[in-house]
């Protein structure tokens, strides 16, 4: 019953902000690690930003490193993606995902959402 909800996507001129938003549930939110990925027509699906259980690490790709952030508040169930300076090239379905641990931290499984389109155009 684990379910990941997206929201927060929609159109953004070059140069604008969204923010993403993940709500979790079905499992104990504290021992998923969360990512954001996405995949625009044509491209393979590709891992954007991600952060650790207690939100202590993060990891950006190239592409999108000092525009995005990602941040959790674990009190909510809730991880975020803070996107600015977009640019037409962050056009993509955007795809949330909880690495599940098990109480051992030996063995985990992922989960993903259905995803929120972000369009960035002029």
């Amino acid at each position: 019953q684990v379910q990941l909800v997206e929201s927060g996507g929609g159109l953004a001129q070059p140069g604008g902000s969204l923010r993403l938003s993940c709500a979790a549930s079905g499992f104990t939110f504290n021992t998923g690690a969360m990512s954001w990925s996405r995949q625009s027509p044509g491209k393979e699906r590709e891992l954007v930003a991600a952060i650790t259980i207690t939100g202590g690490g993060t990891n950006y790709a190239d592409s999108v490193k000092g525009r995005f952030t990602i941040s959790r508040d674990n009190s909510k169930n809730t991880v975020y993606l803070q996107m600015n300076s977009l640019k037409p090239e962050d056009t993509a379905v955007y795809y949330c995902k909880a690495r599940v641990y098990s109480v051992a931290s030996v063995a985990y499984r992922d989960y993903w959402g259905q995803g929120t389109q972000v369009t960035v155009s002029s």
